[in-house]
């Protein structure tokens, strides 16, 4: 039996990637299922990658551990952890382990195995970071996964119409499973504290990579983030690294409802307007015309961009990355855009 078009496309990417002897080192900024996604991807074209994630949750699991024990909210470390775990019965076992939610009714009902794992782990050492590798090692994942910072964030939120009953009034909407929700428009987001510390080993990371994955992601609370730690944000502009942008297949009800792909990127602008772009990757079903691609071209150049449009959504309908097609995109981008090759 031949394999799919989509499995050989993969197995291709593998093999080129075995000939050059090298890999690009890579770093993937973002949270919850959008990094989820892109980790899938990335894993299958390089073992050198590392997964920079936001701490700004504060709904379900998350958001209880942080409340009752003051640790950095682990859920999206978590299901980083998960998509780096490989295809092979030990990380697929463990990725379902560590994805696994108790259900009863008492207070244990509702949290993740892993959420717990991680935590007891970050009391044991006293180290976030070092407890995440160990985690990691563990796990047997293909890749390394870091907060963004070693601090829990508030993200807070300027909103217009959050209250329906007063649609032309701003507010101040606190906590990232509340901006997420909101049927009101986001004007701006920040975090509270102002101008956290990035880890340490973050911002190394960002300096020494080939390349810088941001999103897809949930816009305001899992995409813009990383740009408001300003060690992070300095380092995204001082790094050699080439950075692309990965756009979200559809708008999010609540958080970017509506939005077309330009407005994302102006809306990133917007909150960091020094940022300088290689790349945005797009759906080619999301901009299925001349008339969708020129807002976007302009938008993108703006930004320092070129356009890639790619199949990259799941063939289901779904409004979810296909990991194979999201990696052979990620591979070709690799290539034609990089400034040096094979690979240091």
């Amino acid at each position: 039996m031949k394999p799919s078009r989509r499995r050989a496309s993969t197995l291709t990417v593998r093999r080129t990637l075995r000939r050059r002897g090298a890999q690009p080192k890579v770093v993937a900024l973002g949270g919850g299922m959008g990094l989820s996604a892109s980790l899938a991807a990335l894993r299958r074209i390089t073992g050198d990658l590392t997964a920079v994630v936001t701490v700004a949750d504060d709904g379900g699991s998350s958001g209880r551990l942080r409340e009752e024990l003051g640790v950095l909210p682990p859920g999206d470390l978590r299901k980083a952890l998960a998509a780096l775990c490989g295809d092979d019965d030990w990380g697929q076992t463990w990725a379902r382990v560590i994805q696994h939610r108790f259900q009863s009714k008492g207070e244990i009902n509702g949290h993740a195995v892993g959420n717990l794992l991680i935590v007891a782990l970050w009391e044991q050492l006293g180290d976030p970071v070092q407890a995440l590798d160990l985690v990691g090692r563990l796990l047997g994942a293909q890749g390394r996964v870091l907060p963004m910072s070693a601090v829990p964030l508030e993200l807070q939120a300027l909103v217009r119409g959050h209250d329906p009953e007063r649609p032309d009034d701003v507010d101040t909407v606190r906590g990232q499973a509340t901006v997420a929700l909101t049927p009101g428009e986001v004007q701006s987001v920040h975090l509270v504290p102002p101008d956290p510390p990035a880890v340490p080993e973050a911002v190394a990371a960002v300096l020494d990579a080939d390349w810088v994955v941001l999103g897809p992601g949930s816009w305001f609370s899992s995409v813009i983030p990383h740009l408001l730690v300003p060690e992070l944000l300095d380092a995204l502009a001082e790094t050699k690294a080439r950075k692309v942008l990965s756009l979200n297949l559809a708008p999010q009800p609540g958080e970017t409802e509506g939005f077309s792909p330009q407005r994302h990127l102006e809306v990133l602008g917007r909150h960091a307007p020094k940022l300088a772009l290689d790349v945005v990757l797009a759906d080619e079903a999301a901009v299925p015309d001349v008339s969708a691609r020129e807002p976007l071209v302009d938008a993108a150049k703006r930004l320092g961009a070129a356009v890639e449009l790619a199949p990259v959504a799941r063939p289901d309908g779904s409004a979810k990355h296909d990991p194979e097609l999201l990696a052979a995109a990620y591979d070709r981008i690799f290539r034609m855009h990089g400034r040096i090759g094979p690979w240091r």
